[in-house]
Order: C-alpha cells, then structure tokens, then sequence
C-alpha cells in the first residue's frame, strides 16, 4: 500500500473539500484530533483575510483549536466557518465553558472572485458539507477545495497561470511534518532549482501595472503530532513564512496577504526544535511546488 505522503498522514488529522468547477471556487477544512490542537500563526501583507486571526496570538488565552477553514470568496468565505462550527457542535467538539462546548475555528480567504462567477461564493451550507468530507484518505490537490481558483503569477496585470492546493509530508529522523497550501500569489512559483515553475518569469516592472491590494494570497497550515506550546507554533509559523520567500518571488509583496498556520495534536514527543523547524520549512516549499504542478497537471 503506498504511504499517504499529505498532510493527513499525520495521524489525528482530516482534510474535507467543497469545489464549485464552474464558478473556479471552493473550499476546504482540516479537521484537528477531537481534544484540539495547539495553533498559532502569522499573518503577512496588507489585506489578509482572517476570522479568529488575533485569538491565535500567543497571549490570548484559548490554546487549541479544533478545525481550521481555508477559503475562496474572499471576505463573503468567513461565512463557511459557521458550517465548520456546527458540524463540530453535533460531535460534541469544542472548547469547555460553563453551559456549552465551543468550537474555536479560525479561517483564512483568498480572493478569487475574478477568475470565475463572483456571485458564487462559499457558505455555511459549503462549509459544512467540506467538514462532512473530511477523512483522513490522501488529500486530494490541485484545482479542489480552496485552491478551485487560485492563481500564480499576476504582476503583469495578465496571463495569471493556475496555482492550486497542494499537500505533502515530509519526515526525517522520525520527525514529521504536514503542510497545505492554497497558492494565489502575485509572483511566480519557482522550482527547486530556483527555475519559474509557475508564472511569466520575468519579473516585476516589466511593465506598468497596479494590481489590486486584496487579490493575492497564499494560505498555508502546517500540522505536526509532535508537542508544541503556542508561542513555538508562532515561532514556527513565521518559519513557514520565510520558506514562502524561497518558492514565490517576489514574496510578500504589498499586494499579498499571506496566512500560516501551525497545529499541533501533542500526541508525540517534543522534537528538536532545529530539525523541526527545517521540515517545516521545506514541507512549506514541497506544498506550494506539489500545488502548482497538480494544477497543471489537470490542463
């Protein structure tokens, strides 16, 4: 049997899609182990697109969260986040308080409402139906969930290229990392030889083009079974936004808005925060790169 090499080959987690094809929207939920995971995570860029962003900073008091929304629609796609919600209230998941179990669902958008049909945007009723999907088979990647339509490469104002979801998991000295993409950036993909593997490739200024401030985005979850605190999972969340500058260029532009997110079920050890923090480095690159060729791939 072939080993799932995707984010939901880390025992504990599940990834559920809701795709609309022809509106080139959609979206897509990781679901965390019931008790939770601890979560942080960092926001970069002008305009990014956030429900429960600043109740992952790691001063706020609740530590875990228990699934995690990446969507289409730009702000229209928070509204998903409530199906997410109450898929969880039904399996009694959520966060201890006095009269109520509460589940705590951050989300992340990116603007696709230019590439397809943009009165068509994810829901609650989508929401819930990607948290219903969700399982812990190989994620499925490419122009699905979030990354429906996504697209790379848009500094000259034309000729945007697909970018995607993608997923991988990486793993080294029994340490393991996951990681999901949703690649929608103004610059271009670039391969591991540091060659362009998505977009024009010749880089900005070519000619005079102002894009708009809230349409690039690239969201990223990365999730791990081994113990974190939450200030290590923002620690490690701005890891992953520096590998993002290794893959697109130019990164974090003032035209991105660009989310990470780190989860950690706890379930293993602490590992070696150095090795730790290299895989998710290069689990971040793995799926940005494994998004753009699954996209392509389709035609």
């Amino acid at each position: 049997m072939t080993p799932n090499r995707t984010l939901t080959g880390i025992p504990g987690f599940q990834v559920g899609h809701w795709t609309h094809a022809p509106a080139r929207t959609g979206c897509t939920v990781i679901l965390c182990p019931p008790g939770g995971a601890v979560a942080s995570a960092s926001f970069l860029g002008p305009s990014p697109g956030t429900r429960e962003g600043v109740l992952l900073s790691p001063e706020k008091k609740v530590e875990r969260v228990h699934a995690l929304l990446l969507t289409g629609g730009s702000a229209f796609g928070l509204a998903a986040a409530a199906g997410v919600v109450r898929v969880l209230e039904e399996r009694g998941i959520g966060h201890e308080t006095p009269w109520a179990r509460v589940p705590i669902v951050p989300a992340a958008v990116i603007y696709d409402l230019g590439v397809g049909d943009p009165t068509v945007r994810p829901g609650e009723r989508e929401g819930e139906l990607a948290a219903r999907a969700a399982s812990a088979d190989p994620v499925a990647r490419g122009r699905v969930g979030a990354g429906t339509g996504a697209t790379a490469g848009k500094y000259l104002g034309s000729g945007a290229v697909p970018g995607g979801l993608g997923s991988v998991l990486v793993e080294r000295h029994g340490v393991q990392a996951g990681a999901l993409a949703v690649v929608n950036p103004i610059g271009d993909v670039l391969d591991e030889q540091g060659g362009v593997l998505a977009g024009p490739g010749v880089g900005p200024g070519a000619v005079a083009f102002t894009p708009g401030d809230a349409e690039n985005t690239t969201l990223v979850a990365v999730v791990t079974e081994h113990a974190l605190t939450k200030p290590e999972c923002r620690r490690l969340a701005d890891a992953a936004q520096a590998a993002l500058a290794r893959v697109i260029h130019p990164s974090h532009t003032f035209w991105d808005g660009d989310s990470a997110f780190v989860l950690s079920s706890g379930a293993r050890p602490a590992a070696d925060p150095l090795l730790l923090g290299a895989l998710v480095q290069e689990a971040v690159c793995g799926a940005v790169r494994d998004a753009v060729r699954a996209a392509q791939a389709e035609g």
